[in-house]
């Protein structure tokens, strides 16, 4: 069994709320109302935790 790493899961996190509070108020600051800029933030949110999981998972070479 491999060694447990605590920080992929932290930096998972952390790079996944940050996104989505980034792009929810550059969505409000855009004049979005504020229910959409919210999902446009959770959207965002999604897809930088994809990536960010992707990129984690693959072994160095």
């Amino acid at each position: 069994m491999k060694k447990y790493n605590i920080i992929r899961p932290i930096m998972l996190i952390v790079v996944a709320l940050l996104t989505k509070s980034l792009v929810t108020n550059l969505c409000m600051l855009l004049g979005m109302e504020s229910e959409l800029a919210k999902t446009m933030g959770f959207g965002a949110m999604v897809i930088a935790a994809l990536v960010v999981f992707s990129r984690n998972r693959r072994s160095p070479k």
